[in-house]
């Protein structure tokens, strides 16, 4: 968004690599405050132009004193804007300013008691000892000149400062992660008792930037948006739809990788709910021949990323004069493909499996959102729940849920098996709860008995999944009885499968998908 159609105030949150950052954007967010992740070498320019209310320096996994490690700009402290360091970000604060930081003589993994010693700014309304998560091998030993010690630990004297003059501020814990209770009170301290933050950030003035946005960027210009009837890419065409009218062209393309009647669903929720152009495009023979003898998922990722923008493209022709290309990337699809200060985990289809080439602009209105954000702004949009509370499913579809080299026949075998995954989670009234429950291929086979004969044939892996926004995830504990009849279905209903496996791993360490 431009300077003109940002909010009327935001928290900037200078990224060191941490693993938290992301969460702490959120939790901003959800004090109603718009918070930007920028990364932590941005210019006294840039910083300047975002006309921040507050800077956050996230964490980090570097030790502030080694040579090398990353540093933000030493103005950051001296724009008389207020700045909370977290963790690497009040270290780096610490030693930027005057103090010193060395290894701790213990190091401080996990729940921790914290003991507060000044109850003003940062930690009004809090008082005695609260719990907090620390996560440090580093400790601030000295402080900056001005500073005081306002929290402590039994292993840490500084576990928080505060130069209340310069309204600078930094904790050795994490406020944004749910192992501190009262992590969103000190969070909401920071931005309306020291920033003096109003709370402007809420969908409704989400979605008239975004609006505002688009407009801008489009001008009087047509524009074709990918639809895949999921919750991310529609309520980016609900959103186009809003800015740009009948200048607006859905393209839903049928790759032959969607799972049982999902293209017929999806038309009939669009045709029957908006008056939105739509155009359904069968791409599927074109879509298998180039996947044909792939095994390696980033090379699928790759493929099908630069064939759904070709389609795109070609479509667009037919319409005449188009120029960009509407799409629902949102931020852990930007994070997990790799960013300046996060590495790359996979390659998603609508970040960096773009082909460097291409006739048509972007518009990604929602890049800047989590999932659970997205679900708001589709209520807010009008969308039905069906919608709505979409599970997500990945934009290369069912290709990432078979393992390994993709054909028709077990494209075919994953779709039975998947449908009554979901038919089954869905009648034991847990696909509201589940972030996503989905079935598996594995490109091997195993021995089974059926009818007193020998079978060869493949397993299959259920999936089910707890989260908030997929950036970590737990393995759902889904009742007994419920896999039982899931497995007993599958294998009874599925030619091809003889045996059901549970995946009970969390994220991290592996991922949501497999592949």
């Amino acid at each position: 968004m431009e300077q003109s159609e940002r909010p009327g105030e935001r928290i900037i949150v200078l990224d060191f690599g941490a693993q938290y950052s992301q969460l702490i954007a959120r939790r901003v967010r959800e004090c109603h405050v718009y918070a930007e992740i920028v990364p932590h070498n941005a210019s006294i320019e840039k910083i300047k132009e975002l006309a921040p209310s507050g800077i956050i320096l996230s964490g980090g996994p570097s030790s502030v004193y080694e040579p090398g490690v990353p540093k933000c700009i030493p103005e950051v402290f001296e724009l008389g804007i207020p700045v909370l360091g977290i963790c690497y970000g009040m270290q780096l604060m610490a030693q930027m300013l005057g103090g010193q930081v060395a290894p701790g003589e213990k190091r401080e993994y996990g729940k921790t008691d914290l003991d507060i010693l000044d109850s003003a700014d940062l930690f009004k309304g809090l008082s005695g000892t609260i719990v907090a998560w620390m996560s440090h091998g580093d400790s601030v030993k000295v402080m900056p000149p001005g500073f005081k010690a306002i929290a402590r630990t039994p292993n840490t004297p500084i576990a928080a400062m505060a130069c209340p003059a310069r309204r600078l501020y930094g904790v050795q814990f994490h406020p944004e992660v749910a192992h501190t209770p009262d992590g969103k009170r000190i969070l909401s301290n920071f931005l309306y008792e020291i920033c003096k933050c109003k709370g402007l950030w809420t969908m409704e003035s989400f979605i008239k930037h975004a609006v505002s946005a688009i407009r801008k960027q489009v001008g009087d210009g047509r524009v074709v948006c990918a639809l895949s009837g999921g919750v991310d890419s529609s309520a980016v065409a609900l959103l186009t739809h809003r800015a740009v009218g009948n200048r607006l062209t859905c393209i839903f393309v049928d790759h032959g990788l969607l799972r049982k009647d999902e293209a017929q669903i999806v038309q009939k929720t669009f045709r029957d709910h908006f008056s939105v152009n739509l155009i359904h495009v069968q791409a599927a023979d074109r879509f298998l021949d180039k996947l044909r003898g792939v095994r390696d998922p980033e090379e699928k990722r790759n493929i099908i990323g630069e064939e759904f923008v070709r389609v795109f493209e070609e479509e667009a022709a037919k319409l005449g004069d188009v120029k960009f290309l509407a799409q629902g990337t949102i931020y852990p699809d930007v994070i997990e493909s790799g960013t300046q200060t996060a590495a790359k985990i996979k390659t998603h289809h609508n970040v960096a499996g773009l082909p460097a080439e291409m006739s048509l602009e972007l518009v990604e209105p929602i890049r800047n959102l989590f999932k659970d954000e997205v679900r708001v702004l589709c209520h807010e949009l009008g969308l039905p729940d069906s919608i709505t509370w979409r599970q997500p499913f990945p934009g290369p579809g069912l290709a990432v849920r078979v393992i390994g080299e993709v054909t028709r026949e077990k494209l075919e075998i994953l779709r039975e098996a998947d449908a009554i995954v979901q038919e089954e989670i869905e009648k034991a009234g847990l696909y509201r709860r589940l972030w996503q429950s989905f079935a598996i291929l594995l490109p091997v086979q195993s021995v089974g008995v059926m009818g007193d004969a020998r079978t060869y044939a493949y397993p299959v892996v259920l999936r089910a999944v707890t989260s908030d926004d997929a950036m970590t995830a737990d393995w759902a504990r889904i009742p007994y009885d419920v896999l039982e009849r899931i497995s007993n279905r599958i294998v009874n209903e599925v030619r091809g499968i003889n045996r059901v496996l549970y995946d009970i791993s969390t994220k991290p360490p592996a991922t949501i998908e497999w592949e």
